[in-house]
């Protein structure tokens, strides 16, 4: 199901009971069908941001989707919106691939068993399963299966509800070069299809700058440089957040050829 609309962040400030992380935060907007990048070193900010854009830390300011404020929403309806993959899934859960799958939707209100019955909800579940790549492993433990195997399952239960926007934490840091082009090539294509705003944490540049229609890099908390890939990643912003002498170049196919030459 195709969906409208932009997020619009301003001033949003973020972090933990002793230190304030994110501070008057503002990001470009953001359109649906859009695929966008967060990057920058370790500790820059990116996951207490995208934590906050979830809902699931508190925040001030304003997180506007459509129109519609979200902050402030109580965490269920925030969630309705708003699904957010973290690095990892929890260990010990004695549950199927295609029951964790299955009972990720059964928490959207796009796809509760009870109301559009088993059959339909398993549909849609082996469906999403299929189109990643990981259907022969529909009933399989959790427990069992690798740490790339893991994240996969994980990208299926974030898709699976159909999101407005789609927050997904370090979505690729566990696979082969295979899978991750898979990866990157489903969420451009279901961001177009559903018209939904795709934000990822990434640390690899060039693969942020070939599926990216925009590059967000933060550093410190702070928003160093936003923009086209081409626009965001230049050898001064790379020399400014990261510490590092490179040069870019552009690959003819549109991409970016980042060469890193020494340490600042």
């Amino acid at each position: 199901m195709k969906q409208d609309g932009t997020l619009q962040v301003r001033g949003l400030s973020t972090g933990y009971r002793d230190r304030q992380i994110i501070q008057g935060l503002d990001l470009p907007e953001l359109r649906a069908g859009e695929v966008h990048s967060l990057v920058g070193p370790n500790a820059a900010g990116k996951s207490t941001l995208m934590r906050a854009l979830a809902g699931l830390q508190a925040a001030s300011g304003s997180v506007r989707l459509g129109g519609q404020e979200l902050v402030g929403l109580p965490l269920a309806e925030h969630a309705r919106r708003v699904t957010y993959m973290p690095q990892t899934l929890p260990q010990g859960v004695a549950l199927s691939v295609l029951e964790s799958v299955l009972g990720a939707l059964r928490a959207s209100s796009t796809g509760d068993p009870a109301n559009d019955g088993m059959q339909a909800s398993q549909r849609r579940a082996v469906a999403i399963l299929e189109r990643i790549g990981i259907l022969r492993l529909a009933m399989e433990g959790l427990d069992h299966l690798s740490g790339g195997q893991r994240q996969l399952v994980s990208l299926a239960q974030a898709l699976v509800r159909e999101p407005r926007v789609l927050l997904l934490d370090e979505p690729i840091s566990a696979l082969d070069l295979q899978h991750q082009l898979r990866v990157m090539r489903l969420v451009q294509e279901l961001a177009r299809e559903r018209g939904m705003i795709a934000i990822m944490v990434l640390h690899d540049l060039q693969i942020a700058a070939r599926w990216s229609d925009g590059i967000v890099m933060l550093s410190q908390g702070a928003v160093v440089a936003t923009g086209t890939p081409a626009e965001a990643i230049t050898p001064a912003s790379l020399a400014k957040v990261y510490g590092v002498q490179a040069r870019v170049e552009h690959c003819s196919r549109g991409g970016l050829q980042i060469m890193v030459d020494d340490v600042l």
